[in-house]
């Protein structure tokens, strides 16, 4: 796994697309028990190399009900994007993910566990790439099928701020899918959490 996290940490195969330089954010472990596969590293990430180092990694790591030091423990998650690098500003937000990383990438890291980690698929990018055809008519309803995924994918929203009225209008979220989400962490990691 080393020797792949340094290749992509030199990655620039999306460098003509970027308004940045390349910066691939990823935290990889071949023991992790859980994958976190998001969109892209926002600019705050970018910066800093630290991935969900933001107030959408803040809101992730409550719905987990984990702290900082479990959450960038690669001993219990890996975390990595559709996208590696910050794809810039679009506007409405950021830019999607680009395209490349997500077929050059995935498989190769997947190979590398000899383990079924429980995948965390963030996002309708993430969802429809591992999902495919199950991929239900949106991402409102691929969430509420959670459990139809399991035990290898639970699907849940962007935990970005931009998200908050989907949350209010969707309160069996908060009020199902975290406990569950959260007691099936707590399970995996074998932690007082």
């Amino acid at each position: 796994m080393d020797t792949l996290l340094e290749e992509i940490r030199r990655c620039v195969i999306c460098k003509e697309g970027l308004g940045c330089r390349p910066r691939p954010v990823v935290q990889l472990s071949s023991s992790s028990k859980i994958i976190i596969v998001g969109q892209a590293p926002g600019r705050r990430v970018h910066e800093t190399g630290i991935p969900w180092n933001d107030a959408s990694g803040k809101t992730l790591r409550a719905w987990l009900g984990i702290d900082e030091s479990v959450f960038y423990n690669p001993e219990y998650f890996s975390i990595m994007p559709m996208g590696f690098c910050y794809p810039g500003k679009g506007k409405s937000g950021d830019l999607p993910p680009r395209r490349e990383c997500a077929p050059l990438w995935h498989s190769r890291i997947m190979d590398l566990y000899s383990s079924k980690p429980l995948i965390l698929l963030i996002g309708q990018y993430a969802q429809r790439y591992y999902l495919g055809k199950n991929y239900k008519s949106g991402l409102t309803e691929t969430v509420r099928a959670y459990t139809d995924f399991l035990p290898q994918y639970f699907p849940l929203p962007h935990p970005s701020p931009r998200n908050r009225n989907w949350i209010k209008t969707n309160p069996w979220f908060e009020e199902g899918v975290i406990q569950d989400l959260r007691e099936k962490i707590k399970d995996l990691l074998k932690l007082n959490l």
